[in-house]
């Protein structure tokens, strides 16, 4: 399992919505979109870092070419990280 923090070049959610879509890439498992003052990140778990890899070269990079330009302004930062354990507390009905 993969996970990624990304800081997009948007500064509004509507934006970044607008970047994100509604499909949902192949691999991808979660993903959070969360505020720093005026700054976006984007958490994702991946399947793998292959499915990451794959969906930011395949992907994300056309769209935010198409929304935000061929060269946006502040390119997105990204971390990437194996996950080690994975812990999911059960939801109790």
């Amino acid at each position: 399992m993969w996970l990624t923090i990304a800081t997009p070049p948007i500064r509004s959610l509507d934006k970044l919505d607008q970047v994100m879509g509604a499909a949902v890439p192949d691999g991808l498992r979660a993903r959070y979109a969360c505020q720093d003052g005026d700054e976006f990140r984007v958490i994702a778990v991946w399947e793998s870092k292959d499915h990451a890899d794959r969906f930011f070269r395949e992907v994300l990079g056309p769209v935010l070419a198409r929304v935000l330009g061929p060269e946006p302004a502040g390119a997105p930062a990204m971390t990437g990280m194996e996950v080690l354990r994975e812990f999911s507390p059960a939801v109790a009905g």
